[in-house]
């Protein structure tokens, strides 16, 4: 199994991150870019504007948001294949800034990866 980590940006960064890679379509608000301690920002792998805006966070959207997303994805095989690279080359951890842990799209992104 690929070594996909997830975490807030705002979260400090940590030496066994491995790769840190912010997956929002946005920069973070308030965040420095020397604070964040990237390795890479892929926007390109994140949520469309209009998918994000229509999931608006709500967890009683999040099963639509998934097909939608793994949709999005699937058509976007320049940005997976990326992703993988990266991850063939050690660990990997995806930075989002949502509020919400248990619904957001790094976890979606993360599942898809493992499985795809």
């Amino acid at each position: 199994m690929s070594d996909i980590r997830i975490k807030r940006i705002y979260d400090a960064a940590s030496d066994d991150d491995g790769a840190r890679i912010l997956v929002d379509r946005l920069w973070p608000r308030g965040m420095r870019k020397e604070t964040a301690q990237l390795s890479l920002w892929m926007k390109e792998i994140a949520p469309s504007n209009e998918l994000r805006k229509n999931f608006s966070h709500m967890p009683s959207r999040f099963a639509e948001f998934i097909q939608h997303y793994h949709e999005e994805l699937a058509a976007n095989p320049d940005a997976v294949a990326r992703m993988k690279e990266l991850m063939a080359n050690g660990r990997v951890t995806l930075l989002y800034a949502a509020h919400d842990t248990k619904h957001n799209h790094a976890l979606v992104l993360a599942d898809y990866l493992r499985s795809h």
